[in-house]
């Protein structure tokens, strides 16, 4: 039993929780900069509510909580927590202090400038695509 929760703990530190070298991106940061992207959200057009963003990264590629996938993109939005700022928050997205950002259905968000240049060349077989937890739809993967 020791074994088999050591190795499924393992499993779920390198898929899920550490960032893949060749991207810098965690698997639900890769997922939500995609599904701006194929929303069209980007930094030339209009916010879109924080809500639509994130019910597609649920609806589309990761089916858990509304919460880690909330506050995966705000924290990517935050310019205190990341080096270069992957989506262009508008809104209370938190700060510095501890303060949270507001709720999702008072933000809005676009990709940031340099995203497009993150996915720039994604339609070009530069990657590669598996499909998503219910296979309708496919995912890029690094």
């Amino acid at each position: 039993m020791k074994k088999s929760y050591l190795d499924y703990a393992m499993t779920v530190i390198v898929s899920r929780a550490l960032p893949d070298v060749r991207d810098g991106l965690k698997p639900v940061h890769r997922r939500i900069l995609y599904a701006m992207s194929e929303l069209g959200v980007t930094p030339d057009k209009a916010h879109r509510k924080s809500a639509r963003i994130v019910g597609d990264v649920l609806g589309k590629y990761h089916p858990h909580g509304d919460t880690a996938v909330y506050d995966a993109m705000v924290r990517l939005a935050q310019d205190f927590s990341t080096r270069y700022l992957l989506v262009d928050g508008h809104g209370n997205f938190g700060s510095v202090d501890g303060d949270s950002a507001a709720a999702m259905r008072y933000t809005e968000a676009r990709m940031g400038k340099i995203t497009t240049e993150l996915l720039r060349d994604i339609n070009k077989e530069t990657i590669d695509y598996r499909p998503n937890f219910d296979e309708t739809l496919k995912e890029p993967v690094v």
